[in-house]
């Protein structure tokens, strides 16, 4: 088969969605015999040198800035991709919303639904066409992926979909140089914090439960915030240089993956009180690590989790400092979740997630040939 992908969200900054579509195209062109199109556009951001060795597949780039593009192909459904890159015979979207084309299946990428609930707290192009037009667009598809089975059960349940058309490929656990082979709980180690810094990621939880423990006397190790800022973050990061966080907490910015294993390796805790989670990639890289994990009890965390690290409701402060201070003072219950975590990472390999989307695009092809 021939396939284009929807790179944008890799090119530049890789968060979860641009990992999950960087790392399933490598396993991809790694498993199998298709011709892999990765397809990017931006205004200023070009592709890094190399990429298409790196991936090993054709990358298709043109400077075409991103909020246009996503315009005219959400509003006008035009131009078609197959038009851009030539013939294919699936265009898969790695957003909600599909990818126009002429004659090849489409398929789509849906890891939450978090903007139906929360309008509010996503940027003014997801406000203005994901909720009027997601139902839509997922209906038409000949597949939809999800990346856990909480994201197909949202797909079918909320959006209207057929079952049989919507396919769960799960992340994979990355491998590490030196973690990965036992529990890594330093006694120095930070509290963690991973992702970008957004409404539903609840960092303001997060930060009230830490003020909450150096408030009662605990005595904790720094915490750092590690991940892109955007626009809602910023009554968060000002409060860093106010007691009783100030000298406390550390924000770092973007991790590149280059230098993410440094960040692990320095973590004695990592938590996560998203408000939703697709799938919560962070989860599963601490996990492949050996690091314990806090993780919120919403949306995908619990599934990704399972009986490793400890999940607690991400409203309740008193809940969630328990449990980092349980994280911190505790080395029996540290030890156990982070091996918990490492067994149960071993289940979530990328080449089992290339095999089940390319059943997906199978399936696709068909569902198109019948119509």
């Amino acid at each position: 088969m021939r396939i284009v992908v929807d790179y944008r969200p890799a090119v530049s900054v890789r968060t979860g969605v641009g990992e999950y579509i960087h790392q399933v195209v490598r396993a991809l062109t790694a498993t199998t015999g298709d011709e892999i199109v990765a397809f990017t556009s931006s205004w200023k951001g070009r592709p890094a040198a190399g990429l298409a060795a790196h991936l090993g597949a054709r990358v298709v780039d043109r400077r075409i800035p991103v909020r246009l593009l996503n315009y005219l192909w959400h509003r006008w459904e035009w131009p078609p991709v197959d038009r851009i890159v030539g013939a294919v015979d699936v265009a898969h979207s790695s957003h909600p919303l599909l990818m126009p084309v002429r004659r090849a299946a489409q398929v789509v990428t849906i890891h939450d639904l978090f903007f139906l609930d929360h309008p509010e707290s996503t940027s003014d192009e997801i406000r203005r066409d994901y909720p009027s037009l997601v139902a839509g667009h997922a209906r038409r598809a000949h597949a939809v992926i999800t990346s856990t089975q909480y994201g197909k059960q949202q797909v079918v349940s909320r959006l209207g979909v057929a079952p049989a058309a919507v396919h769960v490929c799960p992340a994979g656990a990355p491998s590490w140089t030196s973690l990965g082979n036992a529990p890594n709980i330093p006694k120095d180690g930070c509290v963690l914090f991973l992702g970008t810094l957004e409404a539903r990621k609840n960092v303001g939880a997060l930060l009230d439960a830490y003020a909450s423990l150096l408030n009662r006397g605990v005595s904790m190790p720094s915490l750092v915030l590690a991940g892109r800022a955007t626009s809602s973050a910023a009554a968060w990061l000002a409060r860093l240089a106010r007691p009783p966080l100030a000298g406390h907490v550390t924000h770092v910015g973007y991790v590149a993956d280059d230098v993410r294993e440094t960040l692990f390796r320095s973590a004695r805790l990592l938590v996560i009180p998203s408000l939703d989670e697709g799938f919560g990639l962070p989860a599963l890289e601490a996990m492949s690590a050996g690091i314990p994990v806090v993780a919120s009890n919403r949306g995908s965390l619990p599934e990704v989790l399972g009986p490793a690290g400890a999940l607690v409701d991400p409203t309740d402060m008193t809940a969630l400092s328990a449990a980092i201070e349980r994280g911190i003072k505790d080395d029996d219950w540290a030890r156990s979740a982070a091996q918990a975590g490492l067994d149960r990472a071993r289940r979530f390999r990328w080449a089992d997630s290339a095999a089940a989307l390319r059943l997906a695009y199978v399936s696709a092809v068909e569902r198109h040939r019948a119509q």
